[in-house]
C-alpha cells in the first residue's frame, strides 16, 4: 500500500440505527447519516466505522447476518448506501464497514437449507456434531446467556457449533466453498468503493480438537489469503481485526505485514481506567512495554469505549475484580466479562477525567476511535438490557426526540436519555457547538492539535519513550518521529502535583505548549519542573534551536 492513511486516521464509530432518522420511523438510516456528514467533517475525523447494516433479524444488532450482499431495508437501500459513500468521500472521509466472518444468523438462507441435513449442499457450511462433547477446551464467551458452544437442531437431529449466541451458528471454514463465499462478499463491497472492513471475531474461524479453538494456524493462513486477494485487486483498502487477545497472541494477526493492517489494542483500554482510579502510571506503562513490536506498515487502534461492554477479558482475575469494584458498583452495570457503561458515566461525569482520557487517547501509540455521542458526554441506560444501554439515539438538540427523529416518541427504537445529569435537553450537539468551553469543542481542539506541526505522524507513526519521574502519579512520555519530538505529561490524580523530568537529552530545546502555542522556558541540564493541576496535562512540541 502506497497510502498508509490509516496510520494517522482519527476514526469515528457510529451505529446507523442511532445516528439520524430521515424517514420518521424511529430508526436511523443512510439518508439521515448523509445529512450529518458535515458535522463529522467539522469534528475533524478522517474515517467512519459503522456497525453492521446488513439485513438481519436484529437479535444481536446486525451481527446476526441474513444477507451479506444487501442493506437492511430499515436503513434504506443499496442506492442510499452508495450516495452516502460518495458524499463521505467528497468530504475526505473514509468508510469502514463490518465484515462478520465467523457466523451468520440462524435465519440466513444458508442455515435454513443446512438444517435439512447432509443432502443439502449448505449443510457443510456450518459445524455439526452428534455429540456436544467436542472441542471441550473452548471457553464460552457470552457467559451470561449461553451455557455451551453447542446447540441442538431438532430438524436434522445434530448439534451445531456457535461461539456467541445460539442463534448465530458458526460457519465452517474447513469448507472451501465457505472460504470462497467470503472472498466474493469482500469483493462485492470493495467494488462499491468501501475503504475497508472491521473484521468481527476473527480468532474463532477454525476448530481443532484438543485446542481452545482460538488463534489457530489455519485461521492465520486464511486471513493471509484474504489480505493477498485485497492487495492484488484493490488499492489503499484496509483490514481492521477485532481480536480480543493478550499482546503476544495479537502479534500474529499482523503477520509480517501481510495479514491485518490494524488491530484493536484491547489490553490497553481497561488499564487507562485502572491508572486513573489508582492514581498511578504503572498499568499504562506496564501494558505498553509489554506490547510487541509490529511491522512498520501496521497500526494499533486504541479506544476508550465502543458499542460493546468495557471488556475485562484481557485482565487478570485480580484486575477484573478491582475494575468491577471501582466502575460497576451496581450489578446491573455488569454484563458477560465486562461493564456496560459509556465514557462519561464511567468517570462520574467528571469533565477533568474525561478530558484527561481523551488526551491519552490522542497521544498514545495508535489510531484513536471516538464512539458516537462520547464527544458530547452522552449518558447511558443500563436498564435496557444487553449492550443496548450504550446504543441510544444521538443527542443533536433540545427538541423532540433530541433532534434524532420526528416520529412519535413511542416509536423510537430505544428511548432517548432523560436522566437529569445527562438529559438530552442539556447534553446535545447544538448546545455544545454554541459553547466554546464545551466537551465537544475540547475534542475538536484535541483532533486539531493532533494535526498541528507533524503531530499526526508523531502520534500515528512515532515511537514512545516512557520517562520515569519520582512522582508515580504523573505519566510522562516522549513521542518521537524522525526529528520531531513531543513531550506528554499527565496528572492521574485529583490533587495538584509537581514533577521533575529528566530531559537532559533535549538540552537547549524550547518547549511549545501545543494548545496555546505558548513558549515555555528552554530545557537545561537540570530536571525540568512542571506543576500539574488535578487531572491536568501538558503537551509540548520540543523545538530544536538552530
Amino acid at each position: 500500500m502506497d497510502n498508509q492513511w490509516y496510520k494517522t486516521a482519527v476514526i469515528y464509530e457510529l451505529y446507523i440505527k442511532a445516528f439520524q432518522d430521515s424517514s420518521r420511523d424511529g430508526r436511523g438510516d443512510f439518508a439521515g447519516l448523509t445529512s450529518r456528514l458535515d458535522y463529522l467533517k467539522d469534528l475533524g475525523i478522517d474515517c467512519i466505522w459503522m456497525l453492521p447494516t446488513y439485513p438481519s433479524p436484529g437479535r444481536d444488532d446486525g451481527y446476526d447476518v441474513m444477507d451479506y450482499n444487501s442493506i437492511n431495508p430499515e436503513y434504506g437501500s443499496l442506492r442510499d448506501f452508495i450516495v452516502f459513500l460518495d458524499e463521505a468521500h467528497k468530504r475526505g472521509i473514509k468508510v469502514l464497514i463490518e465484515l462478520v466472518l465467523n457466523h451468520t444468523s440462524d435465519r440466513h438462507p444458508w442455515f435454513v437449507e443446512a438444517k435439512k441435513g447432509p443432502q443439502s449442499k449448505f449443510h457443510d457450511y456450518y459445524v455439526w456434531s452428534d455429540t456436544s462433547d467436542k472441542y471441550s477446551k473452548a471457553r464460552v464467551i457470552f457467559t451470561d446467556s449461553e451455557q455451551s458452544n453447542w446447540a441442538w437442531c431438532a430438524e436434522c437431529q445434530k448439534y451445531y457449533w456457535h461461539r456467541f449466541y445460539y442463534h448465530q451458528p458458526d460457519l465452517n471454514f474447513d469448507n472451501p466453498a465457505v472460504r470462497e463465499e467470503m472472498k466474493k462478499i469482500i469483493s462485492f463491497w470493495l467494488d462499491l468503493g468501501v475503504d475497508g472492513f472491521r473484521a468481527d471475531a476473527v480468532p474463532y474461524l477454525f476448530e481443532r480438537e484438543g485446542t481452545n479453538c482460538e488463534n489457530l494456524a489455519e485461521t492465520h493462513d486464511y486471513l493471509k489469503e484474504l489480505r493477498k486477494m485485497i492487495d492484488d485487486n484493490y488499492k489503499d483498502r484496509v483490514l481492521l481485526a477485532e481480536a480480543n487477545q493478550w499482546p503476544e497472541d495479537l502479534l500474529p494477526y499482523f503477520g509480517s505485514g501481510d495479514e491485518f493492517h490494524m488491530a484493536f489494542n484491547f489490553p490497553l483500554m481497561p488499564r487507562m481506567f485502572m491508572a486513573l482510579k489508582q492514581e498511578h502510571h504503572g498499568p499504562i506503562v506496564d501494558i505498553i512495554n509489554r506490547m510487541p513490536k509490529i511491522p512498520d506498515s501496521c497500526q494499533w487502534v486504541i479506544f476508550l469505549r465502543n458499542h460493546d461492554e468495557l471488556t475485562l477479558e484481557m485482565c487478570t482475575d485480580e484486575e477484573r475484580d478491582y475494575m468491577y469494584s471501582q466502575y460497576a458498583y451496581d450489578a446491573q452495570m455488569k454484563i458477560n466479562v465486562g461493564i456496560r457503561r459509556r465514557l462519561a458515566p464511567l468517570v462520574e461525569n467528571d469533565r477533568r477525567k474525561i478530558e484527561l482520557l481523551y488526551a491519552l487517547l490522542f497521544t498514545l501509540p495508535g489510531s484513536p476511535v471516538i464512539y458516537y455521542g462520547d464527544e458530547i458526554g452522552m449518558g447511558d441506560n443500563i436498564y435496557l438490557g444487553d449492550r443496548n444501554g450504550v446504543r441510544t439515539p444521538m443527542q443533536w438538540d433540545e427538541n423532540k426526540n433530541s433532534g434524532f427523529s420526528d416520529c412519535k416518541p413511542s416509536m423510537l427504537y430505544a428511548p432517548v436519555i432523560t436522566d437529569p445529569e445527562y438529559n438530552y435537553n442539556a447534553v446535545n450537539v447544538n448546545a455544545q457547538l454554541a459553547n466554546p468551553h464545551s466537551l465537544l469543542n475540547f475534542v475538536k481542539k484535541m483532533i486539531s492539535a493532533r494535526k498541528l506541526y507533524n503531530n499526526s505522524l508523531i502520534f500515528g507513526c512515532g515511537e514512545i519513550i516512557f520517562l520515569y519521574p519520582e512522582n508515580k502519579k504523573i505519566l510522562v512520555f516522549i513521542r518521537r518521529y524522525k526529528d520531531d519530538v513531543v513531550l506528554c505529561s499527565f496528572n492521574l490524580s485529583d490533587t495538584p502535583q509537581p514533577v521533575a523530568i529528566d530531559l537532559k537529552e533535549y538540552e537547549g530545546y524550547e518547549p511549545i505548549e501545543i494548545f496555546g502555542n505558548t513558549k515555555f522556558p528552554s530545557i537545561g541540564a537540570l530536571p525540568y519542573l512542571l506543576t500539574h493541576s488535578p487531572y491536568g496535562c501538558y503537551l509540548f512540541y520540543l523545538k530544536k534551536h538552530r
